[in-house]
């Protein structure tokens, strides 16, 4: 198993996390959104959008390569009061199951530890990750949205 190094992303790092946004959204949602949503997911679009926001992210990294990020934000749900959001975790499948996810949440919650409640959307046809968040203490809270013609859940935890 790679040993693997989680810190906070800069501005150099726009690249290797474009990659990663857009190689994960193909591994992962590929079948679980239309084609013509799927068709619209660009390397270069993933890569402007991380150039745009390199803010509040962390990246994961094995062998000098950006393998996976997490975003993390004051939560954008008017309905939640004192509360953060993870509104983006990837991971490339080769680099699953090695605990970097958790690590990445792990710094999540620390930068999130000011409020009270962290949330996290998810496709609702997405069980890995349902999964995921499960085991990582977060709850379905009953609220849904639709995102790209596709039902996404919130799921909610108490912040530590």
């Amino acid at each position: 198993m790679n040993d693997f190094i989680i810190r906070k992303a800069t501005i150099n790092d726009s690249n290797g996390k474009g990659y990663v946004h857009y190689k994960s959204w193909i591994e992962t949602y590929t079948g679980l959104f239309p084609d013509e949503i799927m068709e619209k997911i660009t390397l270069e679009r993933s890569v402007k959008l991380a150039k745009e926001h390199p803010e509040n992210t962390y990246v994961a990294i094995v062998d000098q390569k950006i393998v996976g990020f997490a975003c993390y934000i004051e939560s954008r749900d008017t309905d939640l009061k004192n509360a953060g959001e993870i509104m983006a975790i990837y991971i490339l499948n080769d680099f699953k199951n090695m605990g970097i996810g958790k690590a990445l949440m792990k710094v999540c919650y620390k930068e999130l530890s000011i409020f009270n409640i962290i949330a996290v959307w998810v496709l609702e046809s997405n069980k890995k990750a349902i999964g995921f968040y499960k085991s990582e203490g977060f709850k379905k809270d009953g609220y849904s949205k639709v995102m790209y013609t596709k039902k996404t859940i919130r799921m909610i935890k108490n912040a530590t």
